[in-house]
């Protein structure tokens, strides 16, 4: 007969298998971005020099994603922003991530998207210490989102690119539709969402959540 280890590492195996773990979205962790920078590595040196490497300051809840002492400016038709935090690694394309409100100071209209779907984006102005380049794609607002793994999201029975709708607790909170499912087998469980929306909820990071399908 099993003993009681291993009668519980079957008892738990089972329930993870019946998809009962993980099913209280509260537990999922929140995390609020502010407008940021990703460079492709010919942009990097463009902006700070041959051979340039990011300086990692701290890593992100993402696996391999990390904050960069680097920051560089945005400017449009109608004005410029400072110090746009740059994220590492360097990607194969570059993409600036603002708010809806810095439309208007940089005069530039850019649309709400995934990350990484650039087909269509407007480009921004970026300066740096060494150089300037003029994306020509690349300007996005952030969509809301939840990453999650593969087995996250079997416990939580949604699919990569299902949009659900959560609700958010407190005396401003309410719901957001809308949100996208982003689930990789390298991704962290996190909801991703950015300043000025969760400011509208007093959204923070100890914020609780509940999905509603």
């Amino acid at each position: 007969m099993a003993n009681y280890e291993e009668l519980a590492a079957l008892v738990l195996e089972a329930i993870k298998e019946g998809g009962y773990l993980n099913k209280d979205l509260s537990s999922i962790p929140v995390g609020i971005s502010n407008r940021h920078i990703h460079l492709s590595q010919a942009d990097l040196e463009t902006l700070f020099g041959a051979g340039y490497q990011l300086t990692k300051t701290k890593d992100l809840s993402q696996p391999m994603q990390y904050a960069c002492k680097e920051t560089l400016i945005i400017a449009g038709p109608k004005g410029a922003i400072e110090k746009v935090r740059i994220l590492g690694p360097a990607r194969s394309e570059s993409q600036v991530e603002i708010l809806q409100a810095d439309c208007f100071k940089l005069g530039i209209t850019a649309p709400v998207r995934l990350s990484g779907d650039l087909q269509g984006t407007p480009g921004v102005t970026l300066i740096g210490p060494k150089g300037s380049i003029l994306l020509t794609k690349g300007l996005v607002i952030a969509q809301r989102h939840i990453h999650m793994s593969l087995e996250d999201a079997k416990n939580f029975e949604v699919n990569d690119g299902d949009r659900v709708t959560i609700q958010i607790d407190g005396l401003r909170g309410g719901t957001y539709s809308n949100v996208v499912i982003r689930a990789t087998n390298t991704s962290a469980l996190e909801f991703h969402i950015d300043t000025e929306e969760a400011n509208a909820m007093a959204l923070t990071s100890s914020s609780k959540i509940t999905i509603l399908k």
